[in-house]
């Protein structure tokens, strides 16, 4: 005899397939929410290790940027030094030019003739003085004239006054110091 199966077979089947169905669907949403959860942790670290990075290199910069300051302010300091280096080896170089200056001076004046005050800027020296006369201030600009180290002297003021009983002239003389060049018959000795 046959068999007859009257238990509904296909819906055991439907139920079975819809069972392994929704297993299935699970182990995928797991899988998924898996990989979501690692892609999301690797991001967060990678996110984590570049921010880490930055505040690195923002110390570093700022390490940095103080050695460039402090560098600067070396520089400056330097710039300063050698300024001031500057000026006083000038100073040391002049100091021979300022004492041929009072020895020419000296050599150049004339009796009756006293000097108030002497102003030098660069190579050009203002004198102002007091003369017994005219006279004396000229033969004191002629004096200056044939001096090596002394050249042009011009007189820009000369004021006479009465002062005690006598007639005394007030002045005022500019000239350009120089350095004599030392010509070819001196070097050769002839």
């Amino acid at each position: 005899m046959s068999k007859i199966n009257l238990l509904p077979w296909r819906d055991e089947l439907r139920k079975q397939r819809q069972q392994e169905f929704y297993v299935v669907l699970g182990i995928a949403a797991l899988v998924a929410v898996g990989i979501w959860g690692v892609v999301h942790l690797y991001h967060t670290q990678l996110l984590e290790y570049h921010q880490s990075r930055n505040q690195y290199l923002k110390l570093e910069i700022d390490k940095l940027d103080k050695k460039i300051a402090e560098i600067r302010l070396l520089q400056n300091e330097k710039e300063r030094l050698l300024a001031r280096m500057r000026a006083i080896e000038q100073l040391q170089g002049n100091r021979p030019l300022i004492v041929r200056l009072f020895d020419e001076m000296v050599n150049s004046l004339p009796e009756g003739v006293s000097l108030l005050r002497v102003t030098q800027k660069g190579s050009s020296v203002t004198i102002n003085g007091v003369a017994q006369s005219n006279a004396r201030v000229s033969s004191f600009m002629r004096n200056l004239e044939t001096s090596e180290w002394l050249k042009d002297p011009q007189l820009e003021i000369i004021q006479a006054k009465d002062e005690a009983g006598q007639r005394i002239s007030n002045f005022t003389l500019r000239f350009t110091q120089t350095v004599p060049t030392v010509s070819d018959d001196t070097e050769g000795g002839t």
